[in-house]
C-alpha cells in the first residue's frame, strides 16, 4: 500500500490557477467523468495523494487521503471484519476514495443504512484559493463543523479539493441471504414498504423485471428466521447480483436510451410512463 502526501504541490496549483483566474479539472481514477456535467480545465491530478493516514478498528474510524483506491481501503477493513456503511459503485478500479465522496453515490444500501454524507465524520480540503481548510474531525459526539463536511458529499468537487476524509465504518454482517419474490412493481413497493417498517434486518431491497430482491444482514440465526417467515426463494451467488446493480452492469444499464431518475415519496402511485423500471 503505498502513501502519498501530495498536499503542498496540490496547494501550489490550486494558487497559480486562482492567481491567473484558470479553471481546474480535479480527477483522481477518472471512473466517474461520465457523472455530472463536462468538466473542463486543466487536470488537478490527486491519484497520487493517496494512502491510509489512520485507521482504529476498536473506534470504528477510518481516515484516508483522497486520491486512495476504494478496494484498498475495501481491503483494509475486510481484514478486520469491517466494512464501508454504503456501497459506492466500482465503475473502474480505479475508483478512489474522494470519488466517493465527492459524487456521493451510495449504492443498493443507501435505502436502509444511510448515504455517504450520514458517515463523513470530517475532512480536509483546499478552498479555490489554494488555502488549507479542515472541517469536523474523527469522533461522531466530537465534530466540530459536521454539517459543513457534509455538505462537501456530492458537490462534485465545486466546493473545494477534497484532500482527506474521515469516515465511520460499520462491522461486517455474519450472515447474508438474498430472498426473490415475483411481484408486479405496485405488489414489490407495498411488500418492500412493510417490511422496511418492520424491525428486520434488511439491508436492500429492488425490484427489477417483475422480481422483488431482498437482501437480509446480520446475525446468522436472526437471518435465517426472518428467511423463513418472509418466503420466497433463496437467490444463488447474491452478492454477484448485488453487486451487479452496484455498478450498474445489470442488462438494465446497458442500452443507450435516456435514463431518468424520479424521487417520489414511497407512496406516490405509478406513472403512466412507458419503458422499464427498476
Amino acid at each position: 500500500m503505498e502513501s502519498h502526501d501530495l498536499t503542498a504541490q496540490l496547494q501550489a496549483q490550486v494558487a497559480e490557477a486562482y492567481a491567473v483566474g484558470r479553471a481546474l479539472n480535479i480527477c483522481a481514477g477518472n471512473s466517474k467523468k461520465f457523472y455530472g456535467r463536462i468538466a473542463t480545465g486543466e487536470t488537478l491530478d490527486l491519484s497520487g495523494h493517496c494512502g491510509i493516514i489512520h485507521y482504529a478498528p476498536e473506534e470504528l474510524v477510518l481516515t484516508a487521503r483522497a486520491g486512495t483506491p476504494l478496494t484498498e481501503i475495501e481491503t483494509a477493513l475486510a481484514e478486520r471484519q469491517q466494512m464501508l456503511a454504503f456501497e459506492p459503485p466500482h465503475f473502474a478500479t480505479t475508483t478512489t476514495l474522494g470519488g466517493v465522496v465527492a459524487t456521493g453515490l451510495s449504492g443498493p444500501r443507501r435505502a436502509c443504512a444511510g448515504s455517504v454524507r450520514d458517515f463523513v465524520l470530517g475532512l480536509r480540503l483546499l478552498n479555490g484559493r489554494g488555502e488549507r481548510l479542515k472541517f469536523g474531525g474523527e469522533v461522531m459526539k466530537n465534530v466540530a463543523g459536521y454539517d459543513v463536511s457534509r455538505l462537501q458529499t456530492a458537490a462534485l468537487g465545486t466546493l473545494g479539493v477534497l484532500l482527506e476524509i474521515s469516515l465511520k465504518v460499520l462491522p461486517r454482517p455474519a450472515s447474508e441471504r438474498t430472498l426473490v419474490f415475483s411481484a408486479t412493481q405496485h405488489e414489490g413497493r407495498s411488500l418492500a414498504l412493510g417490511w422496511l417498517n418492520r424491525p428486520l434486518p434488511i439491508s436492500a431491497t429492488a425490484w427489477y423485471k417483475n422480481q422483488l430482491y431482498v437482501r437480509l444482514s446480520g446475525h446468522a440465526a436472526v437471518v435465517e428466521n426472518v428467511a423463513v417467515q418472509l418466503g420466497g426463494q433463496q437467490l444463488e451467488h447474491a452478492a454477484m447480483w448485488w453487486q451487479a446493480l452496484r455498478d450498474h452492469t445489470l442488462d438494465y444499464f446497458t442500452h443507450d436510451k435516456p435514463l431518468w431518475r424520479l424521487a417520489l415519496p414511497a407512496t406516490a402511485p405509478e406513472l403512466p410512463l412507458a419503458g422499464e423500471w427498476l
